[in-house]
């Protein structure tokens, strides 16, 4: 009899199953890097989602049994979790960025950018008020969780939204549909900037930006993840290259790039020590998206 067959007869509660759940994750040694840091909160998240509990409640059902289709239903996506190495978000089809809940699939990447945090009031510096943005681009949408949260923070801004993925698109127009934002968020098949005939006031992307020895030692739960939408180049800067050669003809006069980088500020910065880089500071740091306005792309500033 294997461990889950015996998980199917022998547990009953939710507190039962939090800890089966929980012990799986620490012995598979599990990566958690898409949403959740540790395997218990994992865990939690998992079963709260699967018997449709409150994600933010768990105490008061600790002790309350499960149905054996409940239990079957459960035993089924921790054994994919621990045997698959399938991240979490993908299992349950729901992911977060702040407060803002996306669907996901794995033609997309789980969105956990830090982007989302510099939109409105931290930009003010250089975006007095979010009423001046009247046209945005998200660059690499991806699922169009940041389009998302651009239209919602910047009421009066048209957004455009590109991704070379059909696949991402797809997923993308499923959000842009659940936050009823067909008229606000416009979706764009093709490569960064190839075709764009707009400007803009503020240009975001999470671009591609992982090198090439890091690709090749990601988690195995990283390989779920659409390729295209994790390296670029050598040293994961391809793309990010070609954004900073061209967002200043797509820029109006004060706008405003804003881009993430992952760990490669070192490696930007000796790729472009003319430019006057803002590292804007966030959750995870100050070294991981960078600000620059149209007239320090042109050097005029």
């Amino acid at each position: 009899m294997s461990v889950f067959e015996a998980a199917a007869q022998q547990l009953h509660t939710v507190r039962d199953f939090l800890r089966f759940t929980v012990s799986q994750f620490q012995e598979a040694e599990l990566f958690f890097g898409h949403g959740n840091d540790n395997a218990y909160d994992e865990a939690a998240y998992l079963i709260l989602h699967t018997l449709h509990l409150p994600l933010d409640t768990l105490e008061p059902f600790l002790d309350a049994r499960l149905l054996d289709t409940e239990k079957s239903l459960l035993l089924q996506l921790v054994q994919r979790r621990t045997s698959e190495r399938i991240p979490v978000a993908y299992l349950t089809h729901q992911a977060w960025q702040g407060a803002y809940e996306f669907y996901v699939d794995e033609r997309v990447i789980v969105p956990r950018s830090f982007i989302y945090e510099l939109l409105g009031a931290p930009l003010h510096p250089w975006i007095e008020y979010d009423e001046l943005v009247h046209r945005a681009l998200d660059l690499c949408t991806g699922s169009g969780a940041l389009a998302i949260q651009m239209a919602d923070i910047y009421p009066d801004a048209m957004i455009d939204a590109v991704d070379i993925s059909l696949d991402a698109l797809e997923v993308a127009g499923m959000n842009i549909e659940d936050y009823g934002l067909e008229d606000r968020i416009n979706l764009i098949h093709t490569d960064l900037f190839t075709g764009i005939d707009t400007t803009y006031d503020l240009i975001v992307s999470n671009p591609p930006y992982v090198d090439a020895e890091s690709v090749a030692q990601l988690p195995e739960e990283y390989l779920h993840e659409p390729e295209l939408a994790l390296g670029s180049g050598i040293d994961g800067l391809d793309a990010t290259r070609q954004i900073i050669q061209q967002a200043a003809r797509y820029l109006n006069p004060k706008g405003v790039l804003l881009v993430e980088i992952g760990h490669n500020r070192q490696v930007l910065e000796q790729a472009f020590p003319e430019l006057p880089f803002t590292w804007m500071p966030t959750s995870g740091g100050d070294g991981f998206v960078f600000l620059l306005t149209r007239e320090q792309l042109l050097g005029k500033a």
